[in-house]
């Protein structure tokens, strides 16, 4: 069985599962994913989100705003804590800092990404930290605001070896996508070699960045399998080792039975 940690059910593309949700829900069965985590990245939509997965126990979801989100609501962080402790919602974000798609003075960004902390630490629930371009920013707040109280996940790891060491050691667990099976990526197979064998998740980001070999191509959380594929390959051990520890790794991480 595998969990899909990080994907936005709400965007996407149904037309292959008939436009039908329940339908793309009978082939997630069939491919054996026990789990999913929808990841909000704006409030505007979370009420349709929350509606489109509310049938479904298998399917978990978070509140908060990506770092780019520039349109729609900016919420300080008792706004945060009132949306976030509802029972479904096992995760604040995702949140974090993207210096690569936002310009000028980011101030905030940062800012966001502190309210977003805080309410996770009066939430005890862990965070999702998007960071792109900004490692040593996105760091330094982590320590400053203390996130290590709760941890999280660096989702979508991208980094170095070095980076992946730090956030380790504030208490994150790291999370490999469909970007660990590109050819290019020598730095991100590198840390899914060495990152400890109970601190490691893998997940989609659909409908972005699927694996190889659908890069290119709408992403789906049924498409996690490869990822875990190429991660035990890296490892040299089997995908049924692959699966069973990235899924006790996650139920640990968000504290679920």
């Amino acid at each position: 069985m595998l969990i899909d940690s990080h994907c936005h059910l709400d965007r996407i593309d149904l037309e292959p599962y008939q436009n039908d949700f329940a339908c793309f829900m009978q082939e997630a069965d069939r491919q054996n994913i026990e789990h999913m985590l929808c990841i909000a990245i704006d409030l505007e939509s979370c009420p349709a989100m929350f509606d489109l997965v509310s049938a479904y126990p298998k399917i978990s979801l978070t509140v908060g705003v990506h770092p780019n989100v520039q349109d729609g609501k900016d919420p300080d962080a008792d706004e945060l804590i009132a949306l976030g402790g509802q029972d479904r919602i096992i995760g604040i974000g995702e949140t974090g800092l993207d210096y690569f798609r936002s310009e000028g003075d980011l101030g905030w960004q940062q800012q966001r990404f502190r309210n977003h902390i805080r309410a996770a630490k009066a939430l005890k629930k862990p965070l999702i930290i998007h960071t792109r371009e900004a490692k040593q920013d996105t760091l330094r707040i982590l320590e400053e605001e203390g996130a290590d109280k709760v941890g999280g996940v660096i989702h979508c790891f991208t980094e170095d070896w070095e980076f992946a060491q730090k956030a380790l050691d504030l208490n994150f667990y790291i999370s490999f996508s469909g970007i660990v099976t590109f050819n290019s990526a020598r730095e991100i197979k590198d840390v899914a070699r060495k990152v400890p064998a109970d601190r490691f998740l893998i997940e989609t980001d659909s409908p972005y960045l699927a694996p190889v070999p659908f890069r290119g191509r709408p992403n789906y959380p049924t498409y996690v399998r490869y990822v875990a594929e190429h991660i035990a390959e890296l490892r040299g051990t089997s995908v049924n080792q692959i699966a069973e520890l990235s899924t006790q790794n996650f139920y640990t991480l968000f504290k679920m039975n």
